[in-house]
């Protein structure tokens, strides 16, 4: 099949796409819309939060992308938002229906981490971005579907079920955030929190057609996030467009006493910063030339190459740069990933969190609740991580992936010395079908190749739609410097309003 260039409502695979002025339902609402409605007084948080619960109750046995909707609780959240309203409170998010990947701690409400290991666990605090959220008065309907403790890249390793790609059923949505971006795309909620270790915001978003933002290690706190490699992990928003992506990031940034990587920086508007000017002129976007080499599909280089040409057509100075190590990244992201992941998994024994198998003695006790609370990638990853850092190899693998993650980041330094953001694909393919590459870890990890690096040096990006290929979306990367939100949103903005990608929906589920 063909790769269909054209932008605006000529629809690609018709039969499967519906006009957005078709879809009228207020679950259909961006954040931005919805909050318009809600400020003008046309609808109130408790419809807008039924309609997405009613969306939910139809679509949701066939997409999965939750593990547990809390209906009481979000109506009960609902009321109390128009209450807020009532009294003459405002905030952008007042009264707006998000879901929350079930790696993010909420007081009250069971938090899995899609593992067995914490199935009933119902933690007593809640993380600083779900406080963020409460205090704008947001309304929480349920905890996304999420690869076990976030290892994975299609959502298929989940302990209870794995979710499907709204825009073809019989794929995967991406991991680990594949629950929030399949919510997203599938219209179950107007936006999503997500974590990102290795893409796992950037790909799903690619995969389901929706926008889905990795801030700056450290603009986010991850405080309450449950942990897979500490020097990695970043929340971030998915959503329906670039601009409700601002918003939700506007809410979530900021200073976080009780996480220790918290970049103390003003939070800016990004809203506000987004929509300076009305082009891109003036701006250098950089092209990895490592980016576009073997093993990225045909279709998939064709349609972002017509991005990267829409984006020149903005007023943008396109300029080839080179990112010379870009060959090691997957190497030494799955070493020093594993190595943390083996590190923070060690604190699930049996004793102090979740499930418990009594094995008699202390070690049985460990080793019996391990072998049942953890599944196959988990326990891959542990042994790859235990042996990465064990005596007479951690110099040999560990600390050398370690001193290659300083020149990688040496080489984005560099790259930004003569561009303002660079641009890529997201992963080197669409959504693959569920089950093809489950058998074979390695060939799953490489979809992540075009992802993985930013999660080692730290900087920010984010994928937002530019195209179809055999009938799936496909999203562009755009990566930014370190803070620098404002200008990937600002790039990514003048794209979208450029083009109609962000308004093609799924058909009917």
């Amino acid at each position: 099949m063909k790769p269909v260039l054209e932008c605006g409502l000529c629809w690609i695979n018709a039969h499967r796409l519906v006009p957005l002025e078709d879809t009228l339902e207020l679950y259909s609402l961006t954040i931005h819309a919805a909050q318009d409605k809600l400020r003008q007084g046309e609808i109130t948080s408790v419809e807008l939060t039924e309609s997405v619960l009613e969306r939910i109750a139809v679509v949701e046995k066939k997409v999965q992308a939750y593990i547990s909707v809390q209906q009481d609780l979000a109506l009960q959240m609902a009321r109390f938002a128009d209450e807020r309203r009532a009294a003459g409170e405002d905030n952008p998010l007042l009264g707006i229906p998000l879901a929350v990947k079930d790696a993010i701690i909420t007081q009250g409400v069971p938090t899995t981490a899609g593992s067995a290991m914490l199935k009933n666990y119902v933690p007593p605090f809640d993380a600083t971005a779900v406080i963020k959220l409460r205090q704008a008065g947001a309304v929480f309907v349920g905890k996304t579907n999420t690869d076990e403790f976030t290892m994975g890249s299609s959502t298929e390793y989940s302990a209870f079920h794995p979710t499907n790609n709204p825009w073809n059923l019989s794929r995967v949505p991406g991991g680990s955030s594949g629950g929030s971006a399949a919510a997203v795309a599938a219209a179950e909620t107007l936006g999503a929190l997500g974590t990102d270790t290795g893409g796992s915001i950037r790909q799903p978003a690619s995969f389901c057609g929706v926008v889905g933002l990795k801030p700056t290690y450290g603009r986010v706190s991850r405080y309450g996030l449950i942990a897979h490699g500490s020097s990695l992990d970043q929340i971030g928003p998915l959503a329906k467009d670039v601009e409700d992506a601002a918003m939700l990031l506007t809410g979530l940034a900021g200073y976080d006493f009780r996480d220790s990587t918290s970049i103390n920086a003003p939070t800016p508007d990004y809203v506000a910063e987004m929509k300076q000017g009305d082009n891109l002129k003036g701006l250098r976007i950089g092209v990895p030339k490592e980016y576009f080499v073997g093993g990225l599909e045909a279709g998939v280089e064709t349609i972002i190459r017509a991005a990267i040409e829409q984006l020149a057509g903005l007023g943008a100075e396109i300029i080839d740069v080179s990112l010379p190590n870009t060959a090691y990244g997957i190497p030494v992201y799955y070493i020093i990933s594993t190595a943390e992941a083996s590190a923070n998994l060690s604190r699930y024994d049996g004793v102090r969190y979740g499930l418990r198998r009594d094995g008699g003695d202390m070690w049985e006790t460990f080793r019996q609740t391990r072998q049942v609370g953890f599944g196959p990638e988990v326990k891959r990853r542990i042994m790859l991580g235990t042996y990465a850092l064990s005596a007479g190899y951690y110099d040999a693998y560990y600390l050398k992936a370690q001193q290659v993650r300083t020149l990688l980041r040496r080489d984005f330094e560099q790259a930004f010395e003569t561009v303002d953001v660079m641009v890529s694909p997201v992963a080197p393919g669409v959504a693959f079908e569920i089950g093809s590459k489950v058998d074979n870890p390695l060939q799953m990890y490489l979809s992540d190749v075009y992802t993985v690096t930013l999660n080692l040096v730290g900087l920010c990006g984010i994928s937002v739609p530019c195209g179809f290929w055999d009938g799936m979306p496909v999203g562009l990367q755009i990566i930014g410097p370190a803070l620098g939100e404002s200008a990937i949103l600002r790039t990514a903005y003048q794209y979208e309003q450029a083009t109609a990608w962000h308004r093609q929906k799924p058909g009917e589920l």
